[in-house]
């Protein structure tokens, strides 16, 4: 990662031509690119190497950097300034970067290598884990801190019974105090996980043919289990410097100065390998993003120094949020601690101040709301404007937010961006979006934790500098659409005209009157071919069929968990056959048929209602598709019936409107074939239930689904999608996909579960029944629009010929089908199954 960074940094900052563009050469003991150790456990739930990975296609070309994977550097000619790598060739450098990190701690126990012992480094030892715990019962993580916590959750989730076993007297004794450490013991203790503190591994014993048996402890306890992980520390990966003569430290890191330069001054140091001149080797992300930064400052000859970096944590281990910052332990001569503690609610807060009234540090636990706004006061050591107390209580920080913060205060520790440098962003460059301003100063681009904090900043410089923001949905409605949807659903309007007529100006508008269709049908009102609402669809929607590129519409049938019988293929390919309509298999596990002109919608789809099919809304902002895998049913690695679940899922919210497509899948186990994880909702079975991921979707701006909540039972995670899909819905802006709500979301994921999950704002009795009613009413549309003559005749190219095709929609045949006629083509009217398709 850090790496990675340094690259980036050099190519940012130095120019395009001159004496300070460098040549670079990659030496990569590991099979692939750099990639995401930070989110490195999501790799157990389905998330792959090439997602994690954090080199974008097409860096390494665009700046002639040669990658050479599975090579590594052994040794170094400090005399003769080359590099020897593993296969013998040797590179002459004139200057070399070490960002070759730690290596994983392994307590040098009896049997610390017996078949089933593993380190939690990389993607080759998450996959080595995974295929062991595949026939095991019970799982030891030797260690109790970051890394060890995450090792712990995804042996958890893989359904081993899980230990974790730690030396010092409580779990994250580096971060947490006391009081923190015994609430977030009992958390992980309360989700079945056992944790044994004040206990070191004395030996582990083995099975006749090698393979772990048990554990013995230093308090005399003995436990048995398949799977040993060992997660109790880094060491600086330093052998290379040792070896070459740099200077190192008495207990390792390869010694630099303030520019990352070692006591060679052609060779620089940065990340977890590099003892820094403030004598810390530092193992988290954002100082050795800060290191590779500051090399990269000084190998174009620009002013770059690291003097030292916050430490501060943010981040959920098996399900409990826990943040540090600053001086969390208190060890600053003089300091005071504030403490709050609600053991029922399981939240403990403590805030250290110094004796004139400066935040030093903290430790969150449970609840890590205020992380975003005392973090930078601490930073600061700024003189807090309010009592300490005020700023633990639950009612506390959110008032003050980023106003308390000085310019200097860092806002994004990944970064480094400060407070000023935000809002200097907005101010004097014009930038009036979250999205617009991390692009341009990275603030919220790394672990995240500050986005929320940054969307406030955003905001309220823009409100300072007089910049109003047009909420209104357009010029005819100054409000905002979910504004809309709660005028609606209260006031019970049913049309648009009074809608208009009441909270608008004007006639509306392309943009207002689908929307407002949108609201309307969400909310039940009536067939959307009907009355007034008729005129408020868009193109799509106004023949419950999608436009194609030249005038032709396609015909798309809804198939639950793409699962059909034969008898189902059979009427598709008959009808594709007898109109001569293009068919194609989708990525949504449908049949979609093309080619089809607007008078031959209802004859088709009479056909296929008649044999059991119904409207898949294809044409619709609406509930698309819920993929599956084969699951338990037929795969031998499923553990739960994922196809009955997608099926029932989508039978459950086929038809559901909302401001944009929902598409949806369920995968069977940890291996993710349905990719679940790319869809506005998806579901993942485990061996206690389901796992419920929201936010994901593909397309141009891809974004990975966050957990909502593990290993639910069926009712319980069929109620929290109906809350999440009713919220969605009641809430989100115009064509606004599931992604970008919940990043705009204030408070994120963590509001949204406290909305859905606790009732945090007494509104899920609403939402139950907004669903209950949307199940009660379904009615399919094709067969709705079928079953009334007056909707039937809308269904023409001309209004006075009926019957008569459209001669602009022409097609050739193409690999034994039809398709589109260019322009420059002579293609032939379709209508009917009079068009004649030749093989090629």
């Amino acid at each position: 990662m850090v790496g990675q960074r340094f690259l980036e940094a050099l190519f940012e900052q130095s120019a395009d031509e001159g004496e300070h563009r460098w040549r670079v050469t990659v030496l990569a003991e590991e099979p692939r690119p750099a990639y995401d150790r930070v989110h490195l456990t999501s790799w157990f739930s389905g998330t792959s190497a090439e997602e994690l990975s954090l080199c974008p296609p097409g860096f390494l070309a665009e700046h002639g950097i040669e990658l050479r994977l599975g090579e590594p550097a052994v040794a170094i000619d400090r005399a003769a300034r080359t590099v020897t790598c593993a296969s013998g060739a040797e590179l002459r450098y004139d200057a070399l970067v070490l960002a070759t990190g730690s290596y994983p701690f392994v307590p040098p126990v009896p049997g610390h290598d017996a078949a089933g012992c593993f380190v939690y480094r990389t993607i080759e030892d998450l996959e080595a884990i995974s295929a062991a715990a595949a026939g095991a019962g019970v799982g030891a993580v030797v260690g109790g801190g970051l890394l060890g916590l995450e090792a712990a959750g995804a042996l958890t989730a893989m359904g081993l019974q899980t230990h974790v076993v730690e030396f010092a007297p409580r779990l994250m004794a580096l971060q947490v105090d006391d009081g923190g450490g015994a609430l977030l013991r009992r958390k992980i203790e309360d989700l079945g996980v056992r944790v044994h503190t004040g206990a070191g591994t004395q030996r582990i014993e083995a099975h006749p043919d090698g393979r772990v048996r048990s554990m013995a402890l230093s308090d005399g306890s003995e436990l048995d289990v398949d799977v040993v992980v060992f997660s109790a520390g880094v060491r600086p990966r330093d052998q290379l410097a040792r070896d070459c003569g740099l200077t190192v430290g008495e207990r390792g890191g390869i010694a630099v100065d303030e520019r990352c330069r070692t006591s060679d001054e052609h060779i620089w140091a940065i990340g977890e390998c590099a003892l820094a001149v403030d004598g810390r080797v530092y193992g988290l992300v954002a100082p050795g993003y800060a290191m590779a930064e500051a090399a990269a400052r000084d190998l174009l000859g620009a002013a770059g120094q690291f003097t030292g970096a916050d430490t501060s944590t943010k981040l959920k281990l098996l399900g409990v949020d826990v943040a540090s910052f600053g001086d969390a332990l208190g060890s600053t001569p003089g300091a005071l601690e504030v403490l709050y503690a609600d053991s029922r609610a399981g939240v403990y807060k403590k805030l250290v101040v110094s004796e004139d009234g400066c935040l030093l540090g903290g430790v969150l636990v449970g609840e890590v709301d205020s992380y975003a706004t005392l973090r930078p006061l601490a930073l600061s050591r700024t003189k807090l404007p309010m009592p300490p107390e005020q700023l633990l209580v639950p009612a506390g920080p959110n008032s003050h937010g980023p106003l308390v913060l000085p310019d200097e205060a860092v806002v994004c520790s990944c970064h480094n961006v400060t407070k000023g440098t935000i809002r200097a962003a907005v101010a004097e460059q014009g930038l009036h979006t979250v999205p617009e301003v991390k692009k341009c100063t990275k603030a919220g681009s790394g672990c995240g934790s500050c986005v929320k904090l940054l969307g406030t900043i955003v905001a309220e410089e823009l409100a300072a500098g007089g910049i109003a923001v047009d909420r209104g949905l357009c010029e005819h409605f100054a409000h905002t659409r979910a504004e809309l949807y709660e005028i609606v659903r209260v006031k019970g309007i049913a049309g648009f005209s009074r809608l208009i007529d009441e909270h608008g100006t004007g006639e509306g508008c392309e943009v207002c009157k689908p929307a407002v269709a949108s609201i309307l049908a969400s909310l039940g009102n009536g067939h959307v071919l009907d009355g007034e609402q008729a005129a408020l669809q868009d193109t799509n929607d106004h023949f419950l069929a999608n436009l194609q590129r030249n005038g032709s519409y396609s015909v798309v049938p809804r198939v639950p968990g793409g699962e059909i019988t034969a008898e189902g293929l059979i009427t598709i390919g008959e009808i594709a056959r007898d109109y001569g309509l293009y068919t194609k298999i989708t990525g949504g596990q449908r049949i979609d048929l093309f080619g089809a002109s607007v008078d031959q919608l209802p004859g088709i789809w009479r056909r296929l209602v008649e044999a059991g099919f119904e409207s898949g809304h294809a044409y619709g902002k609406a509930l698309r598709t819920v993929k599956s895998c084969v699951g338990q049913t037929w795969c031998r690695y499923g553990v739960q019936d994922s196809v009955g679940l997608a099926i029932e899922l989508e039978l459950r919210y086929r038809g559901l409107r909302a401001p944009h497509k929902l598409k949806s899948a369920v995968s069977g186990c940890a291996r993710e074939c349905a990719e679940a994880q790319s869809k506005d909702f998806g579901v993942i079975a485990t061996a206690e239930g389901w796992n419920l991921y929201v936010g994901g979707n593909g397309g141009m701006t891809p974004r990975h689904a966050d957990l909502l909540a593990a290993d639910l039972d069926r009712e319980t995670l069929i109620r929290t999608i109906d809350r999440f899909l009713m919220f969605y819905i009641r809430t989100a802006d115009r064509l606004e996909r599931t992604a970008p709500w919940l990043d705009r979301l204030e408070g994120g994921l963590d509001h949204l579960r406290a909305v859905v999950m606790d009732d945090s704002l007494g509104i899920c009795s609403e939402l139950d029944e907004l669903m209950a009613r949307h199940v009660e009413t379904y009615e399919d549309e094709w067969a709705a629009t079928l079953a009334d003559p007056d909707r039937v005749r809308r269904f023409v190219s001309f209004a006075n010929a009926p019957g008569t095709p459209d001669p602009t929609v022409r097609f050739v045949p193409e690999r034994d089908q039809i398709r589109p006629a260019r322009p420059d083509e002579d293609g032939r009217v379709l209508f009917g199954p009079n068009l004649e398709v030749r093989s090629r």
